[in-house]
C-alpha cells in the first residue's frame, strides 16, 4: 500500500552517523534510540548501501526489523552509482540490500547522490529510472525518487525527462540557502513550483548549525533561551511548505530527545526569529569556511587512509580562530590514528565522489601548510 507523502513524519531518523563503540555500531544504543523515536510517534528511517561501510543496513535488521512490526515503520535506502558497472549490478545490489535489512520491500528507494557528471550518467547508462519503476510495479519499492547534489539546470532536465519521480531529497539549511555550490534555495524553488514532495538532508549541515560560535548562538538565545541552537536549524526547514520529512543523523540519545521535543511541539519561525537567522547567516559568512558535511564518501576509497572530513574540520577551525592551538592539537591526535594530509597522492578519487564538489586535493595542501609546517 502506498503512503500519503503529505502526511509523513516531519523528522526522519538518518542512519548515517550512528553511535559507535570500539569502532563498530553500538547496537544497544541504536535500539534505545529507535524505540524512543517510534514511541514519540515517528517512523521514517533512512539508510544507504554505503553507510557505515555497509553496516548501517545490517543495523536496520537488528535494531528495527527484528524488533518491530513491519507496518510500524517506513524504510528508505539507496542505489549507489559507484557500484553499478553493468545492468546486472542493479539487481545484485538491490537483492543484497533486501537481505541486509531483512525485508521484502522498501517503502522509499532512491538513486543515490545524483549530480552533474558520472553519477547521473551512470544512472542513465544503465536505465536506472525505468528499473526503479519496474521494481515499484513488482511491489519491491513503494515510492521511487532520488537524492540530489547537482545544479539547478540538471534538476530541471531530470524532472522533465522523468516525471515518474515521486519525491526528491536535497540538502537544505539556512546557511546553504544562497550557497553558489549547494543551491539550496534554487532547488527548493524548482521542486516547490512542481509540487514535488521534498525530503531534506543536512538540515544542520553536518552538525555545524548545532554548534555555532558564541556570537551566533547568542543571537538566537537572546530571543529563545529555552530552545537549543540545533532546533533553530530544524525549525527553519520545517517552516517551509512542501517539506515532507527532515532527516537528522542522530548519534546520541540527547540529540534524539532534543529533536523529539522540537517536532512534537513544532513551532514555525516567526518574523522576529527569521530576522535572527538572517543575522546568524551574515555573521557566519564573514569567514570563508569549507562546506564539508562529513558524509565520509571520500574516506572509503582513499588509498592512503586519510580521514579527510576530520582534516577539513581542523582547517575550518583554524580559519575561524586564528592563533588558537586547538586545531593543531586535534590534527596531531588525528594523524596518530590515520594518515597525514601530506600522504595525499592527488589521485582525485575523493573529489570524484564529493557531493559538495570540494577541491580536496588543494585542501590537503592547505592542511600541510597549517599543521605540518610548524617549526
Amino acid at each position: 500500500m502506498s503512503i500519503d507523502l503529505s502526511k509523513m513524519p516531519k523528522i526522519g531518523f538518518g542512519l548515517m552517523r550512528l553511535p559507535e563503540k570500539d569502532g563498530v555500531i553500538d547496537l544497544d544504543k541504536v535500539c534505545k534510540m529507535v524505540d524512543s523515536y517510534l514511541d514519540a510517534g515517528f517512523n521514517y528511517f533512512d539508510t544507504a548501501y554505503v553507510y557505515h561501510g555497509g553496516n548501517s543496513e545490517k543495523a536496520v535488521k537488528e535494531a528495527i526489523v527484528k524488533r518491530h512490526p513491519r507496518d510500524s515503520f517506513t524504510l528508505a535506502t539507496k542505489l549507489p552509482a559507484w557500484f553499478i558497472h553493468s545492468f546486472e549490478d542493479r539487481d545484485k545490489v538491490f537483492t543484497e540490500q533486501l537481505e541486509r535489512c531483512g525485508v521484502d520491500y522498501f517503502d522509499f528507494y532512491l538513486l543515490h547522490s545524483i549530480e552533474d557528471g558520472n553519477n547521473y550518467d551512470t544512472y542513465e547508462k544503465y536505465d536506472c529510472f525505468n528499473w526503479g519503476i519496474q521494481k515499484k510495479a513488482e511491489g519491491r519499492i513503494k515510492h521511487f525518487g532520488f537524492s540530489y547534489h547537482g545544479t539547478p539546470e540538471l534538476l530541471v532536465k531530470i524532472l522533465d525527462k522523468h516525471p515518474e519521480v515521486e519525491f526528491v531529497q536535497i540538502q537544505l539549511n539556512y546557511i546553504d540557502w544562497d550557497n553558489a555550490i549547494v543551491h539550496s534555495g534554487e532547488l527548493y524553488k524548482i521542486l516547490s513550483e512542481r509540487n514535488i514532495p521534498i525530503i531534506v538532508m543536512e538540515p544542520c549541515k553536518g552538525g555545524k548549525l548545532a554548534n555555532l560560535d558564541d556570537e551566533c548562538a547568542s543571537i538566537l538565545k537572546a530571543i529563545r533561551p529555552d530552545k537549543s541552537v540545533a532546533s533553530w536549524a530544524f525549525r527553519f526547514v520545517g517552516s517551509l511548505p512542501g517539506v515532507t520529512t527532515i532527516l537528522s543523523g542522530m548519534s546520541t540519545e540527547d540529540q534524539m530527545a532534543d529533536n523529539m521535543n522540537t517536532f512534537k511541539n513544532f513551532e514555525p519561525l516567526n518574523d522576529e526569529e527569521k530576522a535572527a537567522v538572517d543575522k546568524v547567516v551574515e555573521a557566519m559568512s564573514r569567514v570563508e569556511l569549507i562546506g564539508c558535511t562529513s558524509c565520509k564518501y571520500c574516506v572509503e576509497g582513499c588509498p592512503m587512509g586519510i580521514s579527510i572530513p576530520d582534516v577539513i574540520s581542523a582547517i575550518n577551525t583554524a580559519r575561524k580562530f586564528p592563533g588558537d592551538m586547538r586545531p593543531q592539537f586535534f590534527y596531531n591526535g588525528l594523524v596518530d590514528r590515520y594518515s597525514h594530509a601530506s600522504d595525499c597522492i592527488a589521485c582525485g578519487q575523493c573529489e570524484g565522489v564529493c557531493p559538495q564538489h570540494l577541491p580536496i586535493i588543494t585542501l590537503m595542501q592547505e592542511a600541510v601548510e597549517k599543521f605540518e609546517s610548524q617549526g
